[in-house]
C-alpha cells in the first residue's frame, strides 16, 4: 500500500494513477471517500478556512477502513491523499505495510499546477491554507519526499526506484 500525498495541485491523482497502472495495482482517490458535506465545505469560496480537523476524523478513519480490508486481502493500492498533517499521517499507517510519499513543492509552482486543471472541486483560494496545515514529514516517519519540478512520469519511476517496486505487480 502506497500513498501518496501533498497539499492539492501537487499532483497526487495524476502520479498516483500513473503509478498504480505501471505496477497493476489498485488505484483509489481519498476525495471519493468524503461526505457530500466536506466537499461542499471544500468548494465554498466564502468558506477560506477549509475543512476543520473534526470534519476529517470521521474520513481518515473510512480511508484507514479501506486500507485495513486491503491489506487483509493482499491487495497492494496506491491511494492518493492530502494527509498534510502527521495526525493524518498516523491515523492512515497501520502497518509497516503503508508506505508514504510525499510530493513537495513550493506555493508557485504548485498553485500553477492548480490553475492548470479542470473538473476539480478545490478552490485556488483554499491552497495557502493548505500550506499553512501542512506539517513537513519528519525522519522518524520514514516517508519519501519526491520534489516536484519533474514530468509525472519521471516522479513515478523515481518512486518506483526508490521503494523498489520494479516486479511488484
Amino acid at each position: 500500500m502506497i500513498i501518496i500525498f501533498g497539499v492539492s495541485g501537487a499532483g497526487k491523482t495524476t502520479v498516483g494513477k500513473m503509478l498504480a497502472e505501471q505496477l497493476g495495482w489498485r488505484f483509489l482517490e481519498a476525495d471519493d471517500f468524503h461526505p457530500a458535506v466536506n466537499i461542499e465545505k471544500m468548494r465554498n469560496p466564502e468558506r477560506l478556512s477549509g475543512l476543520t480537523d473534526e470534519d476529517r476524523w470521521p474520513w481518515l478513519d473510512c480511508l484507514r477502513k479501506q486500507i485495513e480490508q486491503l491489506l487483509s486481502a493482499g491487495e497492494n493500492a496506491v491511494l492518493a491523499c492530502s494527509a498534510l498533517k502527521r495526525a493524518y499521517r498516523d491515523r492512515l499507517r497501520v502497518s509497516d505495510e503503508v508506505k508514504f510519499v510525499f510530493l513537495r513543492g513550493d506555493y508557485a509552482v504548485v498553485e500553477k499546477q492548480l490553475r492548470s486543471r479542470r473538473g476539480h472541486f478545490m478552490n485556488t483560494a483554499l491552497l495557502q491554507s493548505q500550506f499553512d496545515d501542512l506539517e513537513q514529514p519528519q525522519p522518524d516517519e520514514n516517508v519519501l519526499t519526491i520534489e516536484l519540478g519533474r514530468t509525472p512520469k519521471q516522479i513515478v519511476d523515481r518512486i518506483e526506484a526508490k521503494l523498489n517496486l520494479a516486479g511488484s505487480g
